[in-house]
């Protein structure tokens, strides 16, 4: 099966907040965009923020080895030098980031992974896996 970018529609606060969230610090490229809507291409992914006011999502957290996780939350894989960038950017800026977790350590899937909040209060996981292979495998 080939692999193809994929698609995430999510409701936000604000356009322009969001648009410097995503674009200014994240990196990603800004796509068709409106006063009222706005894509983003995240590492080749596309999202799709819609102004909608307002909004309360509700979610529960679970335990992963020894970290509570947000159980809601999206994520991109990147390569080690892309992961690390980020890392180090993300802890410069304003957002919220959790600290740096080595999951399945010395295990199949180890994997180094950190949490940004964005604007809208979305967590958004940023994961790098010892082994590239690892990604999908059982």
């Amino acid at each position: 099966m080939k692999t193809l970018p994929f698609h995430l529609s999510l409701p936000c606060k604000s356009i322009s907040v969001t648009r410097d969230f995503y674009v200014d610090m994240l990196g990603a490229e800004l796509g068709r965009h409106t006063s009222h809507w706005l894509d983003v291409n995240l590492f080749g992914n596309q999202i799709t923020f819609t102004k909608c006011g307002p909004f309360d999502f509700s979610y529960k957290s679970y335990k992963f080895e020894d970290t509570i996780l947000p159980s809601f939350h999206f994520g991109i894989i990147v390569d080690k030098d892309t992961w690390i960038s980020l890392y180090a950017s993300s802890q410069n800026s304003r957002y919220t980031v959790t600290s740096e977790v080595i999951f399945l350590k010395d295990k199949h899937g180890e994997h180094r992974s950190f949490f940004v909040q964005d604007p809208n209060g979305y967590k958004v996981e940023f994961k790098c896996f010892r082994k590239e292979k690892d990604i999908f495998a059982q």
